[in-house]
């Protein structure tokens, strides 16, 4: 398992979890990585941190976390996890790293870093992601007509 996270300026980190992450992982994950992330996505100070309704992510200790270093966080509705960016990124990095065929956990957390570092990853993402948005607001002039082909077959 592996947390990472990403903005339209591209990913942040990518971090190792051992087992099941539990809350307690989540909040060393974030104190170690959120503001190191936007600080390297040049995010700036203004900036809304987005995670589903995990109950790691809503534990009263997670939102304290967050509320205490000023993190605002976009309410989220439960059951929208197919509008989560971050599960179509999810999505392509296993697709691309299943396709190497990783022997092992060593080599699974090999290729999984490498495909993250990728620029090509964040810009198959953000082709998609204005896909999905032309599609959901009715314009099917996408300047990319296979990506969005692919996307209107899924629907």
């Amino acid at each position: 398992m592996v947390w990472g996270c990403l903005s339209a300026n591209g990913r942040g980190n990518l971090v190792n979890v051992n087992g099941i992450m539990k809350k307690e992982d989540y909040i060393k994950i974030l104190e170690q990585n959120i503001r190191q992330s936007a600080e390297k996505l040049g995010l700036g100070t203004q900036w809304i941190f987005q995670q589903d309704n995990d109950p790691k992510h809503t534990a009263k200790v997670v939102k304290k976390l967050l509320a205490e270093n000023n993190i605002n966080v976009l309410e989220w509705p439960s059951q929208s996890r197919d509008l989560n960016p971050i599960e179509n990124l999810w999505r392509e990095l296993k697709t691309r790293v299943m396709v190497r065929k990783p022997s092992n956990l060593k080599y699974l957390e090999i290729y999984a870093r490498k495909e993250w570092s990728k620029k090509r990853l964040t810009s198959v993402m953000k082709k998609k992601r204005l896909c999905h948005w032309l599609l959901r607001n009715g314009m099917n002039n996408c300047t990319n007509e296979m990506f969005c082909q692919n996307v209107k077959k899924r629907r």
